[in-house]
């Protein structure tokens, strides 16, 4: 098991008080640069957490709703209006999460066509009956590969400070 690391005075650079900062300081940067996440994988992650939140809390509903007794039923049983939820689900708290972080109407509605459009290949599926269930998993999946890259190509947008 590795050990954690240990800051005293012998693994930092050699301060001098007059001409910087304290050990303190020193001890602190030196943390906080081992903690950095750049600002496009935290706002991935966030947006990630968003639509993990938003698919668990529409999940829990549409199964107190339906009143089955598992997720897996509901898939197999209401297969459209599955995927049409976990859609909804997750598109709304994460643009509502994106206007709130003062990404913009563009960037948001983007974001939201990278999450509903990927549902099609998804609901013709169903519809055509290649399937039996909804595929709830492989489409989240999809969506966030959609994210990432989005987020990848519009690089100079989601990597800027919020």
């Amino acid at each position: 098991m590795a050990q954690p690391a240990t800051l005293s005075r012998d693994t930092l650079p050699s301060i001098d008080p007059d001409e910087g900062p304290s050990i303190e300081a020193a001890i602190t940067q030196q943390v906080h640069s081992k903690r950095y996440l750049p600002p496009l994988w935290r706002h991935f992650l966030e947006m990630v957490a968003t639509m993990v939140a938003g698919m668990i809390a529409t999940g829990a509903i549409f199964v107190s709703i339906v009143g089955v007794k598992s997720w897996d039923q509901v898939t197999t049983q209401y297969p459209t209006q599955a995927l049409l939820a976990m859609a909804v689900g997750m598109t709304v708290p994460m643009v509502g999460w994106m206007l709130y972080r003062g990404m913009g109407r563009k960037n948001s509605y983007e974001m939201a066509a990278a999450m509903v459009l990927p549902v099609i290949p998804f609901l013709c599926l169903v519809w055509f009956h290649v399937t039996k269930s909804a595929q709830c998993g492989a489409y989240c999946a999809v969506t966030i590969a959609a994210m990432l890259g989005l987020m990848l190509y519009r690089r100079s947008e989601y990597s800027m400070e919020m």
